[in-house]
């Protein structure tokens, strides 16, 4: 399922992130890694990360389920306070990746999402456990839920609080991986290197497609097979094994490449004060955000968070409502799947065809337009209008995750190596904002017969991004699409008659 007039600030002078940096003297490092090097670790660090992130984020709601399933109150809850602590406070964690130690900021925040993930599978097990009687397991592959009407005791509920807290410590530390991997450390490793540059796009791309898919199937299985607390133990036991070995290789790597030792200018109190100093200026960071070139493409990847039209939880729910079974569902996720698969091909190939600007009109206008047939035949209101919906969300797909490996190009490129955490962070907050605007939808409207209100919202806003996007390609290029050669040889004739 996320393009140099004008400079973005991160911080106030003197002590601006820009101001704090010397440049290394790198007349006596040693060459750069092979390219061979460099893909190997980054593909296998970003396969482990994604890989557990995809666990927890899946099993985390299969197991409040299975803990409260006579309602979805602390699976809302949950969820909400995810995102908006994310929000909140992801523009100061640009400030981390643009000032502090490249391998001090990675490796807090493998061991902050590793310790978080744990901690949370405990209370998840003692809230399992602690039922008054033994719940069921509920997951994607289990019958229709059929819940009882009693309320889950307020002593229960009161363990919900650390979830929701490490839940919060999880998101920001993922997210601090996220930014200081693929908005960072990827740009500097790939640097004056294209063909590298989109080779590690397109495989982190494809690792996070096979983690979406075979991460949540496994826990899913798990957890219907071998009952939810084999299914929490295993997903805490998975980010446990990850913590050394993801830790050594990006220890390796960056040992490896001088290019990303940071000059220990910076103080800890100078990092600590600046972060502080983010926190405080939302607004600032928004201004600057708002003002960048870069802002169009990077403000249409966040407004395609803002989606209930995705095989995921809430149109789950709406398809199980209209009586789809399990094996149906599980088909059509595979089907989606596959076709993002597809994308980062696609995209690769049409970037270097078209390059990067043109092929992100491509693709919102092919992820608008299929997502706009679908809709438009669940409205029909006739029995396949449910299979219509799927079959348009599915094939908008490969717009979607081909705007994504774009999106990710054009910020790269258009945006400085002392700003990219500050950017990176403030469209991470952005982001998850468009989430919480998600989520609030399908809470105000949770019916299943109420499904088409969000659905609605979820396609003006990708409408909205793909004329966000327009604009930025008309002020690039001074037009959107080249006219047709017949057109042309038609308006020169014109223009002969008359002179």
């Amino acid at each position: 399922m996320s393009p140099q007039a004008t400079s973005l600030p991160s911080s106030p002078q003197p002590s601006s992130p820009a101001s704090l940096h010397i440049t290394p003297d790198t007349s006596s490092s040693p060459p750069p890694p092979s390219p061979a090097f460099i893909t190997h670790r980054i593909c296998i660090s970003h396969f482990l990360s994604a890989w557990n992130s995809r666990i927890f984020e899946f099993g985390a709601i299969l197991f409040l389920v299975a803990c409260f399933p006579a309602t979805l109150l602390p699976v809302s809850l949950y969820a909400l306070g995810r995102s908006f602590v994310g929000f909140l406070v992801a523009p100061a964690l640009g400030v981390l990746v643009d000032s502090g130690d490249r391998l001090a900021v990675i490796r807090a925040a493998i061991l902050g999402q590793r310790v978080a993930v744990v901690l949370s599978c405990a209370v998840f097990y003692v809230l399992y456990i602690s039922a008054p009687s033994p719940p069921s397991s509920v997951s994607a592959l289990s019958p229709p839920l059929r819940v009882s009407a009693t309320p889950p005791d307020s002593a229960r509920l009161l363990l919900l609080i650390p979830a929701i807290l490490l839940a919060c410590i999880e998101k920001l530390a993922a997210t601090l991986s996220t930014l200081a991997v693929e908005r960072d450390w990827l740009v500097v490793l790939s640097t004056s290197n294209t063909p590298l540059r989109t080779t590690l796009n397109t495989r982190m791309r494809q690792i996070d497609l096979l983690c979406k898919l075979g991460a949540p199937l496994l826990i899913a299985l798990l957890d219907t097979y071998a009952r939810p607390p084999i299914a929490i133990l295993a997903t805490g036991l998975s980010s446990l094994l990850a913590v050394v070995p993801e830790t050594l290789i990006i220890a390796r790597l960056h040992a490896a490449d001088a290019r990303l030792h940071r000059p220990s200018a910076v103080r800890p109190t100078r990092i600590v004060a600046e972060v502080a100093a983010a926190l405080a200026r939302p607004v600032r960071a928004a201004a600057a955000y708002f003002a960048h070139p870069a802002c169009l493409p990077s403000l249409a990847l966040a407004l395609l968070y803002l989606t209930v039209l995705s095989l995921g939880g809430a149109m789950v729910a709406f398809l199980r409502g209209a009586a789809w079974t399990s094996a149906q569902i599980g088909a059509a996720r595979v089907a989606g799947s596959a076709v993002e698969l597809s994308a980062t091909l696609v995209a690769p190939w049409l970037v270097a065809r078209i390059g990067p600007v043109r092929a992100g009109i491509w693709c919102l206008s092919w992820q608008t337009g299929w997502l706009g047939v679908g809709l438009a035949w669940l409205f029909t209101g006739s029995e396949s209008a449910v299979g219509g919906l799927v079959v348009g969300v599915i094939l908008s797909r490969l717009g979607l995750w081909g705007y994504d490996f774009v999106g990710q190009i054009i910020v790269q490129d258009e945006v400085g190596e002392h700003h990219r955490g500050a950017f990176s962070a403030t469209e991470a907050s952005l982001q998850n904002l468009c989430e919480l605007v998600a989520f609030a939808s399908t809470a105000v409207y949770s019916r299943p017969e109420d499904f088409g209100v969000p659905a609605v919202l979820s396609f003006s806003a990708v409408a909205t991004a793909c004329a966000l996007y327009a604009q930025f390609v008309r002020e690039r290029r001074g037009h959107l699409f080249h006219a047709p050669q017949c057109l042309k040889t038609r308006e020169a004739g014109y223009a002969r008659l008359a002179a």
